[in-house]
């Protein structure tokens, strides 16, 4: 793996932006909590200091030694990352009198330093901070202000060092991409050479060396991030590759079957498992989402270990984890980051399996695992299919399970999600799905009364699940799917939209 850049993250809400945007350049980059032990200095080529939830001023707020890093490597701190470095070597941070909150536009701008070659006076960033820099320390030198924020970007004399006030990962600040390039590439000196080709020809290579004849169990899900796993260690290690797709009961309709035959006709060594009536069975009676939840993980961790150990002289586990994952299961002060929901794939491992972990993917954002996919020649339909969650229709079914429930949701599901392909409205959404309320509304249907379930359609668009924001779907569309559903789905009567952006809800109800 090349390593290529050091994001050295404060907490801020931006820091994988900041990730996002360095890859969107061709260029490596990984994220460490600032006070980590787990990498090496050495290994990079440029150092990043991301924004942070703390004041400078603040006898909480983290305080990195940065004398091997400054003047030694080519260092850019962002926002928290600026304030940082004028307060710790002789300048005056203080509370800002001004807003600096939102769209501003750079007043001045030194037009001589490569940083901001290609960018203009009044040009849009995005400020989000509290405190401003009120004096600049000795051999700092201003290049960059706007019209409220005199000391916006700086740079140390003689030294490849950059701070800047504003947040160049945002996609409100129009020439943030070409700033990072700036400093990337024509400072720090990167070549931009890591691509889905790169990774996909390194990643074997690793895999190959890692394991030699080993043998690896894997489960599939029918999602990209598993379906592109397998794909690349199949690559590597080809039929000592054993793929398990188990049908947990709460999976889309008909998913089970199409997803198997998509397994087989891609060569893999796939064994399909039909554990729904276990699933349902252990589910009974569950109501509350993180309960509901740890019975799925765990019922489910027992099916594939029957599975495995049907397999002879297994010696590894593969998953298919990706970057975020991996970087939001450690918080920036090095304590443990804030549970929204369980994940099956981050120490879901139980102790009596007893295998090797190997995760290929853990260094990517979905994005960047369908561009590798689609290099593997993965199909794109299987590619672009919705994020779906781990436990499946299980935390779309608000209230206990039963067998009648899914069946309800799976119908109401199957409509919505092809009325949007049939549409042509699905590929430019990021998720979609239905929800089925532990409620009954009255209704009227012909002349009689009744009282049945409501359901609520959910799409989203996004970029990686961190934020998102709801679809504004044609009213006539909704209006088609609603009678759809409600004539063709026997126990629902009401059809609602949900139009709640992550934050403050998340995309999922449970």
């Amino acid at each position: 793996m090349q390593h290529q850049v050091l994001i050295l993250d404060f907490g801020s809400q931006y820091t994988q932006l900041i990730a996002r945007r360095v890859r969107e350049l061709n260029i490596f980059c990984e994220i460490f909590p600032y006070n980590s032990q787990q990498f090496n200095l050495s290994d990079y080529q440029a150092v990043i200091l991301s924004g942070s939830p703390f004041s400078v001023r603040s006898s909480e707020a983290p305080r990195p030694d940065l004398s091997q890093i400054r003047g030694k490597l080519p260092l850019l701190g962002v926002c928290f990352g600026a304030q940082y470095m004028a307060h710790q070597f002789g300048g005056n941070v203080g509370a800002s009198s001004t807003r600096e909150y939102g769209r501003a536009n750079l007043s001045f701008v030194e037009k001589d330093t490569p940083f901001f070659k290609g960018v203009d006076q009044g040009s849009q960033v995005w400020m989000s901070h509290s405190d401003t820099i009120l004096e600049l320390p000795q051999n700092f030198r201003l290049i960059a202000s706007t019209h409220d924020v005199e000391n916006a970007a700086f740079t140390i004399d003689d030294e490849p060092t950059y701070g800047i006030q504003f947040h160049p990962e945002v996609y409100h600040s129009k020439d943030g991409l070409t700033i990072l390039k700036n400093f990337l590439v024509d400072i720090a000196g990167l070549a931009q050479t890591w691509t889905p080709d790169s990774f996909v020809e390194s990643t074997v290579a690793m895999l190959r060396e890692t394991l030699g004849n080993d043998r690896v169990v894997l489960g599939l899900s029918g999602g990209v991030d598993s379906t592109v796993a397998a794909t690349l260690i199949s690559k590597a290690i080809g039929q000592n590759l054993y793929c398990i797709f188990v049908n947990n009961g709460l999976l889309r309709k008909n998913e089970f079957e199409k997803v198997l035959d998509q397994y087989e006709h891609m060569g893999l060594n796939v064994k399909g498992v039909d554990a729904s009536a276990r699933f349902l069975e252990a589910l009974e009676g569950v109501s509350e989402p993180e309960a509901k939840r740890k019975v799925i993980g765990r019922v489910f961790i027992e099916v594939f270990d029957d599975e495995a150990h049907r397999i002879k002289e297994v010696s590894w586990l593969g998953q298919g984890t990706i970057y975020p994952d991996v970087i939001e299961s450690v918080s920036a002060t090095g304590g443990p980051s804030a549970t929204i929901k369980s994940h099956h794939n981050v120490g879901g491992l139980p102790d009596f399996m007893k295998l090797k972990v190997i995760e290929p993917l853990n260094t990517l954002f979905k994005d960047e695992v369908r561009r590798v996919g689609r290099t593997l020649g993965i199909d794109d339909e299987l590619l672009g299919r919705h994020p779906f969650p781990g436990p499946g229709l299980g935390i779309r079914i608000l209230g206990d399970i039963t067998p009648e429930k899914v069946r309800m949701l799976q119908e109401v599901d199957h409509i919505f999600v092809q009325g949007l392909k049939a549409a042509g409205l699905y590929d430019a959404i990021w998720q979609a799905g239905a929800m089925l309320l532990p409620v009954n509304s009255v209704g009227v249907m012909g002349d009689e009364r009744t009282y049945e379930k409501a359901v609520v359609l959910r799409a989203v668009e996004s970029t990686d699940g961190m934020t998102a924001d709801w679809v504004d779907l044609p009213h006539t569309f909704l209006q088609q799917i609603s009678n759809k559903i409600i004539n063709g789905v026997k126990g629902v009567n009401r059809v609602v939209y949900d139009i709640s952006s992550k934050p403050p809800a998340t995309i999922e109800w449970e």
